[in-house]
């Protein structure tokens, strides 16, 4: 399941499913309106295989790495935030739910950053893999 932070526009929701790509929002039609971060991830273990896609540099850490979902800081513009949700989902390291499991990840311009459960340092990849 794809879930958007309460803090990703209205019209970046829109384009995704308008593109297709399954999303549920934080205070829209997931969770509740105004939930704080400590909340967020005891809920997001409520739900079957969640990828969270956030704006909030705060999820961006290798200690809430979880084999129960994926963290996704989104470190662009908050107009661009549906075209990094599709890359991210689209990109072949990344593009399962077994392959993003665990994993906390940051999507920039210049690739992503991510951190895996027990892993000693952060992994990098470029947009072309």
């Amino acid at each position: 399941m794809n879930v958007l932070d309460e803090n990703i526009l209205a019209d970046q929701r829109q384009l995704l499913r308008h593109w297709k790509v399954p999303v549920r929002q934080i205070g829209y039609d997931a969770g509740r309106k105004g939930m704080k971060d400590d909340r967020v991830i005891p809920f997001l273990l409520t739900l079957r295989r969640p990828t969270l896609f956030t704006t909030d540099a705060d999820f961006y850490k290798r200690d809430l790495c979880h084999s129960g979902y994926c963290l996704v800081h989104l470190d662009v513009d908050e107009s661009e935030t549906a075209d990094f949700v599709r890359r991210v989902l689209r990109h072949r390291k990344f593009d399962t739910h077994v392959k993003r499991m665990g994993v906390v990840i940051r999507a920039s311009h210049s690739g992503l950053a991510a951190w895996r459960s027990h892993a000693k340092q952060e992994v990098h990849h470029t947009w072309t893999n």
